[in-house]
């Protein structure tokens, strides 16, 4: 019998949207369709990180319930008017036995980008929690995090969908993106926030275009749009968007599986 094609999937950022993540876990798991290596940035960092630790899709879902905004946004010095991720480090310890990319069950790939150099890092080893962290840190919203004396802050900045590390290792790349191109509504963008958020994804996306080439197959769940990227009350309606998209993408996906094996 023919040895099954191996799949790497790429977990694009995107706030509160990157719970889609979940739900499309969720629908490969349901398929027999488990990834074997797993990259991502900021909040795909993140269900990355928890889903190469062992963690189940139900168990990450839990993980978002708990977490508290509130907490999130803790003001912390010396970058005045900016908030800490400590929270976040936290919760990922309490989830991860070992702050350890070494000890994850799965390959995984991380997406940060260094300000002092303004170069993006693919981190695969060493410390774990400071890099997913590190990959969080939404620039002007949370503080930069520091690793080896160094300043590192969000990595979908330069890399919100890192398609390319996850090709040496597998015969088959899904690529998830959850900031996806889409027209939004003058109401939509009439105020500071909605302006400020439509410029962000825009500058996002034009980072992830190269990479939407570079995969086998795309998701893109592109209803989590309506969605802000801090709404994380509304995780049930994200995993079920994400879900949803992965299973309408289920036939394509066994067929790119079954290339190539007798």
């Amino acid at each position: 019998m023919a040895e099954k094609r191996s799949i790497g999937i790429a977990l694009s950022g995107g706030g509160a949207r990157g719970i889609a993540h979940i739900g499309v876990l969720q629908a490969l798991e349901d398929n027999d369709c488990v990834p074997a290596v797993l990259s991502g940035a900021s909040a795909g960092a993140i269900t990355g990180a928890l889903y190469a630790a062992g963690r189940k899709p139900s168990e990450i879902l839990d993980f978002v319930k708990q977490a508290s905004l509130f907490k999130l946004f803790k003001v912390g010095l010396p970058y005045s008017g900016l908030t800490k991720l400590t929270y976040l480090r936290d919760k990922l310890a309490d989830y991860i036995s070992e702050d350890s990319f070494e000890a994850l069950q799965k390959k995984l790939f991380v997406a940060i980008v260094n300000l002092n150099t303004g170069q993006c890092e693919m981190r695969s080893q060493g410390r774990l929690f400071d890099v997913v962290t590190a990959s969080s840190s939404i620039p002007l919203v949370f503080q930069p995090v520091e690793i080896d004396g160094q300043l590192f802050v969000d990595g979908g900045l330069l890399d919100n969908m890192p398609v390319e590390p996850l090709k040496p290792h597998v015969d088959v790349t899904i690529a998830v993106n959850v900031m996806p191109q889409v027209e939004v509504p003058n109401k939509a963008i009439q105020n500071v926030f909605g302006i400020a958020q439509r410029c962000f994804d825009l500058g996002i996306l034009a980072n992830t275009l190269p990479n939407i080439q570079r995969c086998d197959l795309l998701v893109e769940p592109k209803e989590v749009h309506q969605f802000n990227i801090f709404q994380l009350n509304r995780y049930q309606q994200l995993y079920d968007i994400g879900y949803e998209a992965m299973m309408a993408s289920i036939p394509a996906l066994k067929a790119l599986l079954e290339q190539g094996v007798d």
